[in-house]
C-alpha cells in the first residue's frame, strides 16, 4: 500500500470537507452582516494582548463578540470577557488549529445578526491555520518582531493568504537582533498586496493605527459584504 498517497487523499478530503463548511459559515456572516476575522500567530506573539488592546479602541460604535481557539483550558477567554464582549472558547484537545466545524457549532452562541465584527483566534500556530477556512472576510497574522526577521520566509503560506500583519512588541526593536527592513521586504515579496502595522501593545503604539483601519473594514463590508 502506498501510505504516502493514502494520507494526500485523506487530507484532500479534510480540506474539501472543511472548505465546504467554511462556505456555510462565511454565507452566515454575510447574511448577518458581520465581518469576521481570523487572527493567526504563533504561540506568545501577542494574539490575545493585541485582541485586550484592540477591544477599547473600537468604542461603543462596534458590536464585537470574539471566539477564542486553544489547546486546552480558558485563560484567553477569560482575559477577553474582562472587556464585557460576548467570547466562547474552543478547545481543541491537542488539535493544533481550528476549524470551520469548530466554528460552526459554537456560533448559534452569538447573536451574529446584532454583531459586527466577530474576532476568531485560533491556536497558536504559524503552519496548520493557514490551509484551514473557518469562513472568515480575511486572515490577520500577529507576528512579535523578536520571532526574527527570518519568520516570513520560512512560513510563505500564512503570509501569502492574509490581508494584513501586524508586527507587535516593537518597543523591543533595540534589543533584538531583526532587521525590520529585510522582514518588510520579504514579507512584501510574498505578498504585494499585505497591510503592515508595527505596534506595541505594551506601550499602546501604532494601536490606533491598527484599529482605524479595523473600523474601516467593518464599514467597508457593511456596506458592499465583500
Amino acid at each position: 500500500m502506498d501510505h504516502g498517497r493514502r494520507e494526500i487523499e485523506v487530507m484532500a478530503n479534510l480540506l474539501s470537507s472543511n472548505d465546504i463548511q467554511a462556505e456555510v459559515n462565511r454565507t452566515h456572516f454575510r447574511k448577518n452582516n458581520c465581518l469576521a476575522i481570523n487572527v493567526i500567530g504563533s504561540p506568545g506573539a501577542g494574539k490575545t494582548t493585541l485582541l485586550e488592546r484592540t477591544l477599547p479602541h473600537l468604542g461603543l460604535e462596534l458590536n464585537v463578540g470574539v471566539i477564542e481557539g486553544d489547546i486546552f483550558t480558558s485563560k484567553d477567554a477569560d482575559r477577553i470577557a474582562v472587556h464585557g464582549v460576548p467570547v466562547i472558547q474552543i478547545n481543541t484537545g491537542g488539535g493544533c488549529h481550528l476549524d470551520s466545524k469548530m466554528v460552526s457549532k459554537v456560533l448559534p452562541e452569538f447573536d451574529c445578526q446584532a454583531t459586527d465584527l466577530m474576532i476568531i483566534e485560533n491556536v497558536g500556530n504559524l503552519v496548520c491555520p493557514a490551509d484551514f477556512d473557518l469562513g472568515e472576510a480575511f486572515k490577520v497574522i500577529v507576528l512579535s518582531i523578536v520571532e526574527g526577521d527570518d519568520k516570513p520566509s520560512k512560513y510563505p503560506v500564512i503570509f501569502r493568504n492574509a490581508k494584513v500583519v501586524v508586527l507587535n512588541k516593537m518597543d523591543l526593536e533595540l534589543l533584538t537582533d531583526v532587521n525590520m527592513e529585510t522582514m518588510k521586504h520579504d514579507i512584501r515579496s510574498i505578498n504585494p498586496e499585505i497591510e503592515i502595522f508595527e505596534v506595541s501593545c505594551r506601550n499602546g503604539n501604532g494601536l490606533q493605527a491598527w484599529t482605524n483601519w479595523l473600523r474601516h473594514e467593518v464599514e467597508v463590508f457593511k456596506e458592499h459584504k465583500v
